[in-house]
């Protein structure tokens, strides 16, 4: 009884940092250059503290390159994520990133790795999918639709579909190693400063008129949603693991925590939506919650 609590306290952690990592990062302000390079920053020496406790090794050869990659392909995806967050709410775009995200794994999975034997469960997958979509449109639906608003939505979207890649990227590259999560912590940590980096390097050089990022301090102090993500993305490889929720049970946890993100932005930033919009908005959710429960369970 006490082991299956702190395995179910640690599943729900991954649920407070991914679900208030995109309030913090709002919250706090900035480009979106200044959100990746704190988060990543913040990321960096959360995992750099965590491997020096543990005296966890780095990876070598093969492991190292797609540990690296998986780091780089969040980050990548991150910051066109956050740009989408300039064009709407979070509120509205993390239901779509999340489904999104959920598409791809799913297909990933069930085409090249085979996670969908037989016909049942083949339409058990695609029902599931049917669901994600019609969740994520419910989640961003309005009373009342404005040209401009329309618009800037579906060029979020766009984006947030391109993202997708570097997503799956993420969640794709670990499965060619032969580390466990743990260990491919830090090098994805890495990955992931390596990108904001040069990205943040990139402006600096092209945009003669924009402060450096290196030089503002909002680039600093998104250190704190840094945190918050290493904070989750840690302790939802410990909730993987088998002694403790296991992969299933562990992933699922994890993806209640758009509810947590979409419900902090709209009542602590101030993103407001009508009683009905609400509704639907909850519906939205509690169907991509579903869908990812049956495409886990397959």
């Amino acid at each position: 009884m006490i082991v299956n609590t702190i395995a179910l306290l640690i599943g729900l952690c991954p649920v407070i940092g991914w679900g208030l990592f995109p309030t913090v990062a709002a919250k706090i302000g900035g480009r979106p250059v200044n959100q990746i390079l704190g988060t990543t920053l913040g990321t960096f020496v959360f995992a750099l503290i965590f491997s020096f406790a543990t005296k966890t090794a780095l990876p070598e050869g093969k492991d190292l390159l797609f540990s690296l990659l998986s780091g780089i392909g969040w980050a990548s995806a991150q910051i066109i994520t956050f740009k989408s967050f300039e064009l709407v709410s979070t509120s509205k775009a993390l239901p779509i990133t999340t489904a999104v995200q959920l598409l791809v794994t799913s297909l990933w999975g069930a085409f090249f790795l085979g996670n969908w034997p037989g016909v049942t469960n083949k339409l058990i997958g695609i029902f599931a999918l049917v669901l994600i979509v019609i969740g994520a449109r419910m989640s961003v639906w309005t009373e009342k639709k404005d040209a401009q608003d329309s618009a800037r939505l579906k060029r979020a979207v766009f984006l947030l579909i391109i993202g997708g890649i570097g997503y799956w990227a993420y969640s794709a590259a670990p499965q060619a190693t032969n580390v466990d999560g743990m260990t491919s912590f830090l090098p994805q940590a890495i990955g992931m400063l390596l990108v904001a980096s040069l990205y943040s390097l990139f402006l600096t050089v092209t945009q003669k008129n924009e402060t450096s990022p290196f030089k503002e301090k909002v680039s600093y102090l998104q250190m704190i949603s840094g945190f918050f993500f290493a904070f989750a993305a840690l302790t939802y490889l410990i909730s993987a693991q088998p002694n403790m929720n296991g992969l299933a049970t562990g992933f699922i946890l994890s993806q209640t925590s758009v509810v947590v993100g979409t419900l902090t932005g709209i009542y602590f930033l101030g993103q407001k939506k009508t009683n009905k919009e609400m509704k639907v908005t909850l519906l939205g959710l509690g169907f991509i919650i579903l869908a990812a429960t049956m495409t886990v369970m397959i």
